[in-house]
């Protein structure tokens, strides 16, 4: 019997790219791991190290970010990774934008169920709120984590600890 993956969907400002944070919280500031000068100077925070410790996810890693198939070019590179599937966007209409509120799922949330067509996924994003974890609960059939990232200070060891417990964990909704 084949064993299918869970979908790992990433999005990049935020938990790959941080910003945000105060010069209280990160006195020295952001630390850059390459030139500011690569055309955007956030590409400079993309830690390295971030690639291998995503590529050791037991999931089927794929960019769910307005960087859309630019991630592969850009981001992945820097971290070392393979080129990605990428989820496609539905185009933007006027009452979307970035995190829904008012008790309204992401905008995100209805292409990243769609893609998945019930498989499990965890979906690592910092924009993710209760609304959304609702949502994908009455919606989606399979096992599903929503992993919400402090976008001031990226993914962290304990974000990738919660990861790599739910990808490995018993079938359960997360």
């Amino acid at each position: 019997m084949e064993t299918v993956l869970p979908f790992v969907f990433l999005d990049v400002d935020g938990p790959l790219i941080p910003f945000g944070a105060t010069p209280r919280e990160l006195p020295c500031g952001y630390p850059l791991y390459g030139s500011p000068d690569d055309g955007n100077p956030l590409l400079a925070r993309l830690d390295p190290a971030l690639g291998p410790r995503l590529l050791a996810l037991p999931g089927q890693l794929v960019w769910a970010t307005t960087w859309t198939a630019d991630a592969n070019a850009w981001v992945g590179p820097r971290l070392g990774l393979p080129e990605l599937p990428v989820v496609a966007w539905p185009d933007p209409s006027d009452g979307d934008g970035p995190g829904a509120g008012r008790g309204r799922p992401h905008w995100k949330a209805g292409p990243l169920l769609e893609h998945a067509a019930g498989r499990p996924f965890a979906w690592v994003d910092d924009e993710i709120t209760d609304a959304d974890r609702a949502w994908v609960e009455a919606h989606h059939p399979g096992r599903a984590l929503l992993q919400r990232v402090d976008a001031r200070f990226g993914l962290t060891d304990a974000d990738f600890a919660a990861l790599d417990a739910w990808l490995r964990g018993p079938a359960r909704l997360g």
